[in-house]
């Protein structure tokens, strides 16, 4: 991974997050945002905008492939350096989440 994605995706959104985490299996944008509801207690919601703007520039950075299109509906996939990136961001969360317990921390 260039360094170029590691300084636009660590650390990620919160929307960006959710996108590439529901996309490790193949969805659409609404699935996605109906997904992230779901998940969130409908404590997040993702507009259609930011969600259109985030698949497509994560597309374009291929993060994200189109994979096919289902009744007008275009659904998507991560790639290998999408769940790379995805990792990163777990980690980070995880690294987060152990030192508020008090914890150091061993990657």
């Amino acid at each position: 991974m260039d360094d170029r994605l590691k300084r636009i995706y660590a650390p990620m959104t919160e929307t960006g997050f959710y996108i590439l985490f529901c996309l490790r299996e193949e969805m659409h944008g609404y699935n996605i945002g109906r997904k992230v509801s779901e998940m969130t207690g409908g404590e997040v919601s993702i507009s259609p905008g930011t969600m259109y703007g985030t698949l497509s520039k994560m597309e374009k950075d291929q993060l994200i492939r189109f994979v096919r299109e289902e009744e007008k509906r275009k659904l998507y996939r991560i790639t290998e350096l999408g769940e790379e990136v995805l990792q990163l961001e777990l980690k980070r969360i995880d690294r987060l989440y152990r030192n508020s317990k008090g914890e150091v921390y061993h990657g």
